[in-house]
């Protein structure tokens, strides 16, 4: 049984979209597809004392590009995440645990791309920090056609995929006959239920970005992802 999920690459996501990766054998990282604005690709959230602050990538000028071309032209945006994220977290409890990965990406590495920054945080942080197993590919490696569901689905087929982890929002576009048809059972994340953890600045907040859970939480991260459950 081979359990696949297929999404965009996010900004620092939240410790939902490392529950997908941590439910599925391979997670394909799929930014063939057109960049859009206003979305989680170069952005997310932190907990500051004065409530929810986004950190945002500046990709201007990028809107009609696919999602793996976009690039980063400012030069200041990594040492003014790293100066708000450090003015936030140097106080949790596991800041000093990560601090000098994160510096490494923020303070010595050039980045030009945002498919590639995206995909150095995710596999690192779900590797190196979470204890992830899973499998990560890129969809340039395949020789996909058609669009949307189309796509999809040649994807899927494409990786012999017997399981699809599918986030919930997708419930309004899948054609689930399609799956039926594939002979692929269709699965929807669930992300009701996590429990809350030791989180600066009450009051709690779920939706913010995996670093507000590594800073305050560390080795004890994966069960507010998926350990509960068990």
């Amino acid at each position: 049984m081979k359990n696949v999920a297929i999404i965009q690459s996010n900004y620092i996501p939240w410790k939902g979209y490392f529950d997908i990766i941590n439910d599925v054998d391979v997670f394909i990282l799929d930014d063939n597809v057109q960049y859009n604005k206003h979305n989680w690709r170069n952005r997310n959230k932190i907990k500051t004392p004065n409530g929810l602050h986004w950190l945002t990538v500046p990709v201007g000028g990028n809107s009609h590009k696919l999602i793996c071309d976009v690039e980063i032209k400012d030069r200041f945006w990594a040492k003014k995440h790293w100066k708000q994220i450090k003015q936030n977290y140097s106080k949790a409890h596991y800041f000093k645990t990560f601090e000098s990965f994160f510096e490494y990406v923020y303070l010595e590495k050039e980045w030009n791309n945002l498919s590639a920054l995206n995909h150095f945080l995710i596999k690192t942080i779900a590797k190196e920090f979470l204890g992830i197993t899973t499998e990560f590919e890129d969809s340039r490696k395949y020789h996909v056609t058609g669009a949307n569901l189309d796509s999809l689905m040649d994807l899927l087929e494409q990786a012999d995929a017997d399981l699809y982890v599918s986030g919930p929002s997708a419930q309004s576009y899948i054609d689930e006959q399609r799956f039926i048809d594939c002979g692929i059972e269709l699965v929807y994340k669930d992300y009701s239920g996590y429990p809350e953890y030791p989180q600066r600045f009450p009051p709690f907040e779920h939706q913010v970005s995996i670093l507000d859970l590594l800073f305050n939480c560390g080795p004890d991260a994966p069960y507010y992802i998926w350990g509960w459950r068990e």
